[in-house]
């Protein structure tokens, strides 16, 4: 039997990323000391997991402050007023967690809204018609490398492209089929360079397979991942779920090129 962690905790056992923020924010430490903080934890909790003798390791399941968000901003859905602030990226991105009122401009959070049945909030990604939608981040794939610089080869951690669309705000006339080239086009990429960087599996998060799934829904998912699947290119993908079942298109998951199921 293998053993393996969906996600990792990553606030730390004192909560001591959590702190680290406050005190950014506060600006009472740099932008340098608070990532030093978040490399220490994210060792720490490899460590951790490779004593207690995990199979399968994640990586990327560190966030500065939400998994979606960093999503989004993997996939350049960054709203303009938030790109056209003069301040470094980690500024940006939390711009969009908590909002930005300096000398570079004044602009509010994303909306944000409870994720699933559970107390945490997530940030709702915003896309208008102008969204380009593209692989423009290198976050998961420095994880994965820091990870194997500790000595630990992890599964890296995404939220699916289905999930992603399906949590994401739409502001025009488009809807998530019109993103479909372009969503598939940018996993097959982060597929790609995972192969480069020589994982063997990456897990694919999609909790909105356990809501209620119209035919439409199950048609565009299994069209996603048809696409998606059939650039495996020799990475084994593991599909994930949480907070219920999948009997709506529990069929096609299984009919799906997958190498793992959790």
């Amino acid at each position: 039997m293998k053993t393996a962690v969906a996600g990792y905790p990553r606030i730390g056992t004192l909560r001591e990323l959590k702190f680290a923020l406050e005190k950014y924010f506060r600006k009472e430490i740099s932008a340098d000391e608070l990532t030093q903080t978040a490399k220490e934890l994210r060792k720490t909790h490899w460590l951790i997991q490779k004593e207690a003798g995990i199979d399968y390791i994640t990586s990327n399941d560190f966030s500065y402050y939400d998994i979606v968000l960093d999503t989004a901003f993997l996939l350049n859905i960054i709203p303009e007023r938030y790109k056209e602030l003069e301040v470094s990226e980690l500024d940006k991105y939390l711009a969009m967690a908590r909002g930005y009122q300096g000398e570079n401009g004044d602009v509010k959070a994303l909306a944000m809204k409870k994720w699933f049945n559970t107390n945490y909030h997530y940030m709702v990604p915003e896309i208008d018609d102008n969204t380009v939608l593209k692989l423009s981040d290198n976050k998961p794939f420095e994880l994965f490398t820091e990870a194997l610089d500790n000595g630990v080869k992890t599964t890296p951690v995404i939220i699916g492209p289905y999930t992603f669309l399906e949590l994401a705000r739409y502001i025009g006339t488009k809807t998530k089929e019109n993103f479909f080239g372009n969503i598939t086009d940018a996993y097959i990429q982060i597929i790609g360079k995972f192969v480069t960087l020589g994982a063997e599996w990456l897990q694919l998060d999609e909790p909105c397979l356990v809501k209620d799934m119209s035919r439409e829904d199950i048609e565009f998912f299994n069209s996603l991942y048809t696409k998606i699947l059939e650039n495996k290119n020799g990475l084994k993908i593991r599909l994930q779920t949480y907070f219920g079942d999948v009997r709506d298109c529990y069929k096609e998951i299984c009919a799906l090129d997958f190498d793992g199921i959790g």
